[in-house]
């Protein structure tokens, strides 16, 4: 049996949000980083903020595939979020395993371009749920 959740405060653009999370999935996720099956990096809003984020969950410092989102991060979020897993793909020519609550299309051009020529594991969490145990197995699964 888990830990129960925790919860915790980090603040973006002088405004606070609640966080909360399983810290069996926070260790699950450190142990494909550490075990080098995967490369994580931040794509997210909050990657102009994510040093709290980490210090938060107590995750190691992981790369953030852009920065500077400025005032407004949920415009160009999306666009940039996009570009870095085009960049992953088409530059980098590595598999892609992509999990956001909202950017990710369900269908359409995106989709077909990044899922054309490599692997690729797309993930789509409840906003209000976040990342599950289901969606590491998942994960796992693709790593085989």
């Amino acid at each position: 049996m888990g830990a129960a959740p925790r919860q915790g405060m980090a603040f973006s653009g002088g405004v606070g949000y609640r966080m909360r999370w399983a810290p069996a999935l926070v260790r699950e996720i450190v142990a494909l980083h550490r075990g080098g099956r995967v490369e994580i990096r931040w794509a997210t809003t909050w990657v102009d903020d994510i040093g709290q984020v980490e210090r938060l969950l107590k995750l190691p410092g992981f790369p953030t595939a852009f920065t500077t989102l400025g005032a407004d991060p949920s415009v160009k979020a999306p666009e940039r979020k996009a570009a870095a897993a085009i960049e992953i793909v088409e530059v980098e020519r590595r598999p892609l395993i992509w999990t956001d609550d909202d950017a990710i299309p369900t269908h359409g051009p995106l989709i077909e371009r990044l899922s054309i020529q490599l692997p690729t594991l797309f993930i789509r969490p409840d906003a209000r749920r976040g990342l599950q145990p289901e969606d590491c197995a998942a994960i796992s699964e693709f790593l085989g």
